[in-house]
Parts: C-alpha cells; sequence; structure tokens
C-alpha cells in the first residue's frame, strides 16, 4: 500500500455569487491593481490517503469531497494525486 499525496481544489460553481472575491476584487482595484479582471476565492484540501493505486486513492478523495468537503449545490472540485 503507498501513501497518496491528494490535493483538492473547491471553488464556487459559476453562476454563484463569490462576496468575498468581490470584496477582494474591489479592494486590489482601490490599491491601484487596474489591470485585475476578476478574483475568485475557494478552498484547497490537502489529504494523504493509503491505497493501492492512484485510481483507488482518487476514489476515495471524490467519495470525501462528495461526503462532506463540498457542497455540491454550490461548490465544483478537482482533484490531483501524486505519489509520496
Amino acid at each position: 500500500m503507498t501513501a497518496w499525496h491528494v490535493h483538492v481544489y473547491i471553488q464556487l460553481k459559476d453562476g454563484v455569487l463569490d462576496t468575498q472575491g468581490k470584496a477582494v476584487e474591489r479592494s486590489l482595484h482601490s490599491l491601484g491593481h487596474d489591470s485585475l479582471q476578476a478574483v475568485k476565492i475557494g478552498k484547497y484540501v490537502q489529504l494523504w490517503i493509503n491505497a493501492d493505486s492512484e485510481q483507488s486513492a482518487r476514489q476515495q478523495a471524490v467519495r470525501m469531497c462528495d461526503d462532506l468537503l463540498v457542497n455540491g449545490i454550490i461548490e465544483q472540485f478537482s482533484v490531483e494525486v501524486e505519489g509520496e
């Protein structure tokens, strides 16, 4: 069994108002960052999963996202897996 380092990136779905991102965007503009187009704030979660394969680690991580880590109504996520 191998320990897999899993990176989970969570963002609000398109069309969901990102109030935190909008606040950061306004603040950056007020600080003179005029080239800034948009800001999206998300979450980053690291998991270390013992599994026999990369595919198994990915499947377990996706289940963890579906069970607890991600609100599927308003959030979307992506998963990256690397061997440790």
